[in-house]
């Protein structure tokens, strides 16, 4: 089959490709911008990559469209498409009937932690020899890359990213619907994605759907500490259900040392204690949760323990990007204040009283929209300095003021409009021993190397 990507370069569809040609079909796609790191990746696969949405595409004759929800209507390609009467599918549809029929799929859902839980599911699968498959939304260092069919045996399992933004423009349910997991894992559930929930009901009717899909036979693996999950559950569950982290010590549940390991209790039961170098308490969860996800496909909870202390984290998870002069740089994807919390909280575990520089742009579509920007201050109270970035104009502009909204923090904070003026500002405050800590879901114009080039100068 040749199928043609509309919105290839995003980190799911780019994934779908790499699955899609491994699989043996042929695979082209176009993206409104076509840049590296994503770019050389396909080309790299041999996969074929048109600038732009021409509708002079649908000469290549492709058996299928492949839609991603970047594309809307007015698009040219998807005008001519529809037009036309041509045959397409969302990437989650395809997804889900050519690549996970007849697996045992194990799903990553919640508002945080997906990619970071999913890479550890991976992982553990991958040393236990399962060989699993995988699609995640970030690449596990452990293995060096997003997405891949299988391993080096034929397995029948795979792990995915279970996120729960809506399919495409004709498809408006969470893109998790379509996976059929056979565990999921419901890791927490807060408000987000401003821009298609009106609220935190509406996101828990879709974590609803996405429980109903799971077998009889299947198992949800469901943080304990979140009322909004409890409250799905009650809707309605008919699978065997495991909890983590619930304050009445009752299923998978872990016990903190003073360095940073944890032990790994189930139902009272001490199972082992993982000694990594991660930090935050929310990792930890993370990794209890995947732990428990593994234990239901056969893998002893004592194995994937002692797995964990080789788990190498996934890029920009508090990804050490470079140190100068004894400034420590870090990349982190942190972009919701719930995030930037723990990301902030982690960090300061870490490095005790050293100061701490964040640096963060709130460039979600959630963000964007201001609809979490009272929570900011208080998501950032535990850094030194806060340096803010808002972009004058463009796709990533903000529609209110950052000055404003970072206030409350007084003479700590400082909101920038220009990348450069803010690369000095850092760099100036900067001084032997910092931690500087760079938040963003986007690119961020390149800062962390900016940072590091100025502070080498």
């Amino acid at each position: 089959m040749h199928i043609h990507i509309l919105g290839i370069c995003g980190t799911f569809m780019g994934g779908l490709a790499v699955l899609a040609k491994e699989a043996g079909h042929k695979v082209t796609g176009c993206d409104a911008n076509v840049y590296p790191p994503m770019s050389t990746q396909l080309e790299a696969q041999g996969i074929a990559l048109i600038e732009g949405f021409g509708p002079e595409q649908i000469g290549l004759q492709p058996d299928l469209f492949v839609i991603g929800n970047v594309v809307s209507r007015g698009n040219p390609l998807m005008e001519e498409i529809l037009n036309r009467g041509l045959p397409y599918m969302s990437g989650p549809q395809w997804i889900g009937e050519h690549i996970l029929q007849n697996k045992w799929v194990l799903a990553v859902a919640g508002t945080h932690g997906k990619t970071t839980t999913s890479s550890m599911l991976a992982w553990l699968l991958e040393d236990a020899g399962y060989a699993p498959g995988f699609l995640i939304g970030g690449v596990p260092m452990n293995f060096g890359i997003s997405a891949r069919l299988t391993g080096k045996t034929d397995s029948s399992f795979f792990v995915i990213e279970a996120d729960e933004y809506d399919t495409a423009f004709f498809d408006k349910r969470s893109k998790f619907v379509h996976y059929r997991p056979k565990t999921a894992i419901l890791n927490n559930l807060e408000y987000d994605h401003a821009d298609i929930f009106p609220d935190l009901g509406a996101i828990e009717t879709q974590f609803h759907h996405l429980v109903r899909t799971v077998p009889g036979v299947g198992r949800l693996v469901v943080n304990g500490r979140e009322e909004s999950l409890r409250r799905v559950i009650a809707r309605g569950c008919w699978s065997d259900c495991e909890g983590f982290g619930a304050p009445d010590g009752k299923g998978w549940t872990m016990r903190e040392h003073d360095d940073g390991a944890f032990d790994v209790i189930f139902n009272g039961d001490m199972q082992g204690t993982v000694a990594w170098d991660l930090t935050g308490e929310h990792n930890r969860l993370n990794a209890v949760a995947a732990i428990a996800a593994a234990r239901h496909v056969g893998v002893p909870p004592a194995q994937a323990i002692e797995a964990l202390g080789r788990f190498e984290n996934v890029k920009r998870r508090m990804e050490v990007r470079g140190v100068v002069k004894d400034v420590t740089v870090y990349d982190d994807f942190a972009h919701h204040p719930t995030a930037i919390a723990t990301t902030v909280a982690g960090l300061r575990r870490k490095v005790g009283q050293a100061r701490i520089l964040a640096v963060l742009e709130p460039r979600s579509n959630t963000m964007k929209l201001g609809t979490m920007k009272e929570a900011l201050p208080g998501s950032l109270a535990d850094a030194d300095l806060v340096f803010g970035y808002g972009a004058k104009s463009g796709k990533d502009s903000l529609g209110w003021n950052l000055g404003e909204a970072l206030a409350p923090l007084g003479q700590k904070a400082g909101a920038y409009d220009e990348l450069e003026t803010l690369v000095q500002a850092v760099v100036q405050a900067a001084k032997p021993g910092d931690h500087v800590l760079v938040m963003s879901n986007g690119g961020f114009g390149g800062v962390h190397q900016k940072l590091l080039d100025r502070l080498g100068a």
